[in-house]
């Protein structure tokens, strides 16, 4: 008897869900299927840097196991990369963790959240100003998040 598939953790959950070649119609293309947990795990190892080890901790899974899935999800991406297919990002087993950033502006004393995996904001919504700061998951009010 095969043992049930364990949920990955997703902190990230792609916006987009769709690539297709440019200039060829839908109904010439094959597609491919990139799931929700292949996709964190290319954004974890190849777009943040993070090793096996960490990426594997992130996603609640083994090194092994991590590396099992950025495998498959670089053949996948390979695929179709070099035979123009279509990649369909969607599904698999994952649950979503979102755990949004906090900004505080030092010029307007505004609060604002920005969600994880995004890049770090370049001036506060609100005023424009440069001078900002992280806080603390945990951290209400205070100083500068130490990481």
């Amino acid at each position: 008897m095969v043992r049930p598939r364990k949920d990955r953790i997703v902190g990230y959950k792609p916006e987009v869900s769709y690539f297709k070649p440019r200039g060829i119609p839908m109904v010439e293309l094959e597609e491919v299927r990139l799931t929700v947990d292949e996709s964190e795990a290319i954004r974890l190892a190849d777009l943040i840097g993070l090793s096996h080890e960490e990426a594997g901790r992130k996603m609640g899974v083994s090194r092994a196991t991590f590396g099992r899935i950025i495998q498959r999800a670089r053949r996948i991406l390979a695929d179709a990369l070099i035979n123009g297919k279509a990649i369909n990002v969607g599904g698999g087993n994952y649950r979503l963790v979102r755990q949004d950033r906090r900004f505080h502006c030092c010029h307007c004393d505004y609060r604002w959240e920005v969600p994880a995996g995004t890049c770090r904001p370049k001036s506060c919504p609100k005023c424009g100003g440069s001078s900002f700061y992280r806080l603390a998951n945990r951290q209400q009010d205070g100083g500068p998040e130490r990481s």
